[in-house]
């Protein structure tokens, strides 16, 4: 059995088997499993895996025990795990993974929650798994350790128990040629019965598709029944030949399209390297999650292929990668158009507004992250633009872009915001950035009518442009700005004047929150260890117990773990 979160095996109410698995052939099974089993594999690996597909299972009747518990744990059979992915035999674990979740409460499995959030508490029952990583609980003596020491503990114990260990699985799958039928770059080989496999010379290059009327699947290519073109002469010995039937994924047609947008109309070469030298590599390139194992692997070797032919002046096609998550609903389904489960946006920009819609999508959550669409989401982001609005056009007689002499509470906290949104828009943490300007505009509100707050309230326009641009283009020319306000520059702040606030760090012993401690933002590990056990509430749990460990998470947790 293969599993990438070790520190949630407290947490296996039932194994999944991949329907393919040969473990299966030795076993006593059903004819209700051998006929589910039939009727999984006639299905394609991507429809199986697919998010928005109902995962479906059933009991094979058998049992296997858990090795820190005893339990039983029934396994089942499931069309959503794949014998390519690790060893095709995985655990399900509901509470912390959609998947098992979706499956177990289908069938009325029980959901174990073992991990929880550093800084909080999960309610239950979940309507959702909790997959992120955080803290052990429920865990036998592992209760208290964080995801990652837990992970890298179970494995040791296992391994000393004989029972398990490390291994690495590569989840890299080149299916992008053999799945491939029709619609693609044919393959310039041609086979020939007497020279084996010939590539087509280079004057007979590129190999055109023909047009061909029915391309449905009969288990074979439908260029094979195309004879004009699959029947050639060897442009060896001349002899009858077949060209290559198959064809190149679309990924691999578009794996180099990069390069040659730096020099698109050139006719007599792919394109001119010292151009290409001039654009290239791509400073960040954004793509959803699904390109990983895809196009991104052609975009990656085709540059390399052509770096070490001496075409491409570099060797890496981007500097940074980002892949953003999918958008669900409140249900924890994926929007789809050709579900008809999306948003339209112009509807909801003709409704709500472009900077709104903007706003409230931005604020979803971490991009990297799936988001969950609700229209509470689009009425918060009109509130705060409209707190923006009403507090930067009643207060125009003070705003000024002079920075105040001052060094108030609330200068600091303008620099602090400068500070973070900065440095969030670089991180795409959209989401933490937005939330920081509401902190700040709700420190305005509480303020005195003064140059500081009619300093703030210049930069605040400012600093919202990115997430809401028309509003701030308004508010700029309201306060009297010069031309757009996205020719005007970035707010800068003074780091000698950054208000730091205090933050609340939970305080766990053995597991369990017995306290939080209001610290300054810039505490130290040592002194934040001190501070937790002199606590009164710490001091009393801990009496009489050995301290075996002290976890901290930095400006996240502490967790004292006793013996």
């Amino acid at each position: 059995m293969f599993t990438t979160r070790a520190d949630t095996v407290f947490g296996v109410t039932f194994i999944a088997i991949a329907p393919e698995h040969e473990i299966l052939e030795g076993l006593p099974l059903s004819e209700e499993v051998h006929q589910y089993i039939e009727r999984s594999l006639r299905i394609s690996e991507i429809e199986r895996t697919s998010r928005e597909r109902e995962k479906t299972g059933v009991f094979t009747g058998l049992y296997a025990v858990h090795p820190f518990t005893g339990e039983r744990i029934p396994i089942y059979v499931c069309d959503y795990v794949l014998a390519t992915y690790g060893t095709g035999i995985v655990m399900g674990v509901p509470a912390h993974d959609q998947r098992d979740f979706e499956f177990a409460k289908k069938y009325g499995l029980p959901i174990k929650v073992v991990i929880k959030p550093v800084d909080s508490e999960l309610s239950e029952p979940l309507d959702k798994a909790y997959e992120e990583y955080g803290v052990m609980i429920e865990s036998g003596k592992f209760t208290g350790l964080t995801s990652e020491e837990g992970i890298s503990a179970v494995a040791d114990e296992l391994k000393a128990m004989g029972l398990g260990g490390r291994e690495v699985q590569f989840h890299l799958r080149d299916w992008l040629v053999s799945r491939q039928r029709y619609w693609g770059a044919p393959i310039p080989m041609i086979h020939c019965p007497r020279c084996g496999v010939v590539p087509v010379p280079e004057e007979e290059l590129p190999v055109k598709l023909p047009e061909v009327v029915d391309y449905a699947p009969k288990g074979k290519s439908p260029l094979e029944s195309v004879p004009e073109f699959i029947n050639t002469k060897c442009p060896r010995c001349g002899g009858d030949a077949k060209r290559d039937p198959d064809t190149m994924d679309t990924f691999v047609d578009s794996s180099w399209y990069q390069l040659r947008y730096t020099d698109p109309h050139n006719d007599n070469e792919i394109f001119d390297p010292k151009i290409a030298k001039r654009w290239m590599p791509i400073d960040q390139y954004i793509g959803g999650i699904e390109h990983a194992t895809g196009h991104l692997i052609y975009f990656r070797f085709i540059t390399k292929v052509l770096y070490d032919a001496g075409i491409s002046p570099v060797n890496e096609p981007a500097l940074r990668l980002f892949t953003q998550g999918m958008i669900l609903n409140e249900d924890g389904k994926v929007m789809s158009s050709s579900r008809g489960t999306a948003v339209p946006v112009r509807p909801l920009v003709q409704r709500v507004g472009a900077d709104v819609a903007r706003v409230g999508v931005l604020f979803l959550g971490p991009p990297e992250k799936e988001g969950i669409w609700s229209e509470r989401v689009v009425e918060g982001a009109r509130r705060f633009l409209d707190r923006v609005y009403r507090i930067v056009t009643e207060n125009t007689d003070i705003i000024t872009e002079n920075v105040p002499a001052n060094d108030s509470i609330l200068l600091r906290r303008i620099n602090y915001t400068i500070k973070k949104v900065t440095e969030d828009i670089e991180d795409f943490h959209y989401n933490t950035a937005i939330a920081a300007l509401m902190e700040l505009v709700n420190e305005f509100y509480k303020s005195g009518k003064d140059e500081t707050l009619g300093y703030g309230l210049y930069t605040l326009v400012k600093l919202i442009a990115p997430f809401a641009p028309y509003l701030a283009e308004e508010l700029w020319h309201r306060i009297g700005g010069e031309g757009s306000i996205f020719h005007a520059s970035w707010p800068q702040y003074d780091p000698g004047k950054v208000y730091l606030p205090e933050i609340e760090i939970p305080v766990q012993v053995d597991g369990k929150l017995r306290v939080r401690l209001q610290v300054p933002f810039d505490v130290t590990e040592d002194d934040i260890r001190k501070m937790a056990l002199e606590h009164p509430k710490i001091r009393q749990h801990i009496m009489g117990k050995q301290v075996k460990r002290i976890i901290v998470v930095p400006k996240k947790l502490i967790n004292i773990v006793t013996k």
